[in-house]
Order: structure tokens, then C-alpha cells, then sequence
């Protein structure tokens, strides 16, 4: 039976190849297995920027879901990025990342969190049908980036 866990330092190896699966599909970005174990650990090492949660199916790791956290000054608190969701291509369409999204969201609503945001490729239908089966909804706001390296 599958169980959601946080990340351990440990679990930075196996979440940099989940990533490298995930951007292996993503239009913006390429894995780099440095960088991203860099920032994995940055993560782990820091709980005040986020939360790695992964999913554990016979003591491997087959997903996992990102929350790094900042303010919104609308709402007056703090709110969470959802960042980085993936599972194993075999462990897709099993309830591996219905499992995972859900202890995320009840993570952040026990922390008091005011909202979750996420970006998903505009021809990802199927994420984006499952994050609305989550109830998330689309935003109309417009997605700006200033790459700084």
C-alpha cells in the first residue's frame, strides 16, 4: 500500500530522477540532476521555504509533490506554490497522484495555508483536468518569467 511521507535528505537521489522524468515532458525546462538535487536539499535542509512530500510504494519512492511557501499581501498570510507534482510512468492513473495532491492540500490547510497555486503546460489536458477534479480552477492571470542566469 502506497504511503505519503516528507522527503529526507536520503530521498534526494530518486526525487532529481522524478524531476528528470517531469521536465523530460515539460516545454520550459531540461533536467539537470545537480541543480535539482541542489535545490531538493535547499528544501529539505530549510522548512521555511516548502515541503517535499513523496510516495512510497514498497519502500520505493514513485512521486512526489513540492509546496514552497511565500505571502500573498492580499490575503494577509501565507500561501503555498505547488511545484514539481510527478509520478512514476508506471504508477500513473493508479490514485498515486490523487494520494499525494490531497496530503498536500490537507498539509497546507492544516498549516492554516490562504491558497495553493500551480502552473501546468497549457497542452497538458490531463493535468489540468485532474487539478480540476482537485478543485483548482483557472486563473486569468498571465504567466511572466525573467530568467536571471
Amino acid at each position: 500500500m502506497p504511503q505519503v511521507r516528507a522527503a529526507v535528505s536520503s530521498d534526494v537521489p530518486r526525487c532529481a530522477e522524478l524531476l528528470g522524468i517531469l521536465f523530460a515532458q515539460e516545454h520550459e525546462f531540461t533536467a539537470n540532476a545537480e541543480a535539482q538535487s541542489r535545490a531538493l536539499s535547499m528544501i529539505i535542509g530549510n522548512p521555511e521555504l516548502g515541503r517535499i512530500f513523496i510516495a512510497e510504494v514498497d519502500g520505493v519512492i514513485e512521486g512526489m509533490v513540492m509546496l514552497l511557501f511565500t505571502v500573498s499581501t492580499f490575503l494577509g498570510k501565507k500561501v503555498a506554490l505547488l511545484e514539481d507534482m510527478v509520478v512514476a510512468p508506471q504508477w500513473r492513473q493508479k490514485g498515486l497522484g490523487s494520494l499525494l495532491l490531497n496530503h498536500a492540500i490537507g498539509f497546507a490547510e492544516e498549516e492554516g495555508l490562504g491558497r495553493i497555486t500551480l502552473l501546468t503546460d497549457g497542452d497538458n489536458k490531463a493535468a489540468q483536468q485532474f487539478y480540476r477534479s482537485k478543485g483548482f480552477s483557472l486563473s486569468e492571470m498571465v504567466v511572466f518569467r525573467k530568467s536571471l542566469y
